[in-house]
């Protein structure tokens, strides 16, 4: 991207004109004075004059004092935005072009932009060529408006020049009688509307227009003597010929300008007419629009677009005295399919279940897109929380044949959560809400199922977001603790060995069990940085006692799968134990039976290289599992 303060600029601008040469006059309307100053060199030719300020009152001063060819207007300024200025111009029937140069990069503030009358909107930071071709470009269309509106009084004089500019412009121009019939057509007509000019000559200009647009343009056209002797504009469509006869229509921007007979009696005889085909724009807003509120992916509604008819079904309900339903869907196992088979099949398969609910819901019902692999259903028109449950099965069950593909067959489940309306919300947010706590609880229980929201679900899981947000923060706050507990030898009768056992000293639930908030911290990815704290902690102990003439038994600290996962897993524990000066022979690290099962090659290589570094392994619980003696024969624990 190139931005006008990366061009290596001259001294002295090229082509600049003075007051006297000046063909066009461009007024600079931005609150940095630096940017303003660079776009005289940026848009230097021969015959521009360039204006500048800083505000808009600045430049409606200006506008009072000349008229300007073109104005090139930043979005944000200090006393107004620029829709102020375009209010203004329009007001006070101003003509100047205007190219929006803004920061802003919402899609309102260009449609709005467009809609008040700008020519064109340049975002900031802009490539040189792009704003080259939005200065030309509104500079062309004001010199031919200019030329057309100027035409009844110079027609004689200007008569090959006027023949020129419209017989090569790329608009539709024609000119109607006092009835409203075509008296000219330029060239442009066969392009446009497939209609040869000799075709349409004295023919009303009504009969091209669609009959949804008549009403507007009817009187205008129909009888162009009736005009007050002003210019007008409108947006209609106008009829393509086929020979078939199955025309379609284009969209156009219509400027009408009155012919006039003299300047003393201003007697309207006829209509100069320029039809611009807006049909690319039109389809852009359109574009524009549609992004706004769908998702780029599945071409669902997004997030706005299901809050905002959520929220109108929501009090039509109300109105009714009726019930409706929100579904909370998230795919089960998506991060397994982006990990294993990457996002571009992560996507297909989103977009082949957003192809399969949507064929399950009924017509009415909006299934949307939240983003990642979450979906919301509304269901309006629900009489009873059964008809819910039918198609929370219909949607469980569409999922059932497997979805192909590049890579394979997948056979994927979602888990559904359920919330009514008036039930268990009466606003867009608690609804959906209360259904993704609903879901949650699937989540917790299986998946592959749908489950209606409960109020007490509802306690459990602010319970479980609460005691996650704190488990966040214990490790700074020091609540964690290491308690040692003594391995003792019968046959030797003494103390062999210490276990490290890990608790959460919580300030206000007190000793929370670790079976409860080590599975939270595995859940939301924490349990890296406890295990990281509880080997620190222990090697800060060993390391202590012997400092103070103790020299402790081997003490044993537990891993977790998540743990054996990393690849450095062993030049950590060996770079905690060399930074505290502790033996690697003074600690012991256990495993779980579930993580020798789970990657029994590369769980025996990392605990090849444990013991390598002097370090013992043990297996915690045996026994409990489902571990065979043969499996220890692969793993050189102690």
């Amino acid at each position: 991207m190139v931005t006008p303060a990366e061009q290596p600029f001259r001294p002295q601008v090229e082509g600049a004109a003075d007051a006297d040469t000046a063909t066009f006059r461009i007024l600079v309307v931005d609150d940095d004075p630096a940017l303003r100053r660079t776009f005289p060199h940026v848009l230097a030719r021969p015959g521009r004059l360039f204006d500048e300020c800083g505000s808009i009152g600045e430049a409606i001063d200006r506008l009072l004092q000349r008229h300007y060819d073109l104005i090139l207007l930043d979005y944000r300024l200090p006393d107004a935005n620029g829709l102020a200025l375009l209010d203004w111009l329009g007001d006070n029937q101003r003509d100047e072009a205007v190219v929006i140069i803004s920061g802003e990069d919402t899609i309102d503030a260009a449609i709005g932009a467009l809609r008040k009358g700008a020519d064109d909107y340049v975002r900031k930071p802009y490539h040189v060529a792009q704003l080259q071709r939005a200065v030309d470009g509104a500079l062309h269309k004001g010199a031919l408006e200019k030329t057309n509106r100027l035409m009844s009084q110079r027609l004689k004089a200007s008569e090959r020049l006027h023949r020129y500019l419209v017989e090569s412009s790329p608009d539709l121009i024609f000119t109607l009688d006092s009835e409203g019939r075509f008296s000219y057509l330029n060239p442009r007509v066969k392009a446009l509307l497939g209609y040869e000019r000799s075709a349409l000559m004295r023919r009303p200009f009504t009969t091209l227009v669609m009959p949804e647009d008549l009403d507007r343009i009817f009187g205008l056209l129909s009888q162009p003597s009736s005009l007050p002797g002003e210019s007008f504009n409108v947006e209609l469509r106008l009829r393509r010929h086929h020979p078939d006869g199955d025309g379609d229509s284009v969209t156009v921007s219509l400027t009408g300008i009155p012919m006039l007979t003299h300047e003393n009696d201003r007697r309207v005889v006829g209509l100069y007419g320029v039809a611009r085909d807006i049909s690319e724009r039109k389809r852009a807003e359109e574009i524009i629009s549609f992004q706004a509120y769908h998702d780029q992916l599945t071409h669902l509604p997004n997030r706005v677009l299901f809050k905002d008819r959520l929220e109108l079904a929501i009090a039509q309900a109300q109105r009714r005295t009726g019930a409706l339903a929100v579904m909370f869907i998230d795919v089960d196992r998506f991060k397994l399919v982006n990990d294993t088979f990457g996002h571009a099949e992560g996507d297909n398969l989103l977009r082949s279940i957003a192809s399969r609910l949507s064929a399950t819901l009924r017509r009415g019902d909006t299934l949307a897109r939240l983003g990642g692999d979450e979906f919301t259903v509304l269901l309006p028109d629900i009489n009873q929380p059964e008809d819910a449950k039918v198609i929370a099965r219909k949607i469980l069950d569409t999922l059932t044949p497997p979805i192909k593909l590049s890579q394979g067959d997948f056979r994927a489940t979602v888990s559904v959560g359920i919330a009514l309306f008036p039930r268990d919300g009466s606003t867009a947010e608690e609804l959906t809400r209360n259904a993704d706590v609903a879901m949650y609880q699937v989540k917790r229980s299986g998946k592959n199922a749908f489950r209606f929201f409960d109020p007490e679900l509802n306690s459990r899981h602010r319970d479980r977001i609460a005691l996650e947000n704190d488990l966040r923060s214990a490790i700074a706050r020091n609540e964690l603790e290491l308690h040692y507990q003594p391995q003792v030898s019968f046959s030797k009768r003494s103390i062999v060995g210490l276990e490290a056992l890990l608790r959460w000293n919580h300030p206000s639930l007190g000793a929370v069990p670790p079976g409860t908030f080590v599975q939270v911290a595995e859940e939301v990815g924490l349990i890296g940085e406890i295990s990281a704290w509880v080997l620190e902690r222990a090697c800060n102990q060993i390391s202590e006692w012997q400092r103070n003439g103790v020299e402790p038994p081997r003490m044993s600290i537990n891993l977790s799968a998540h743990d054996f996962l990393r690849t450095d897993i062993v030049d950590t524990i060996t770079a905690c134990l060399d930074r505290h000066e502790v033996a690697p022979e003074a600690l012991e690290i256990e495993i779980t039976e579930s993580i020798m099962m789970n990657d029994t090659a590369g769980v025996a290589s990392k605990v090849r290289g444990l013991r390598s570094a002097g370090l013992s392994v043990a297996i915690d619980d045996f026994g409990t599992g489902y571990s065979a003696l043969a499996y220890l024969q692969k793993f050189p624990v102690s």
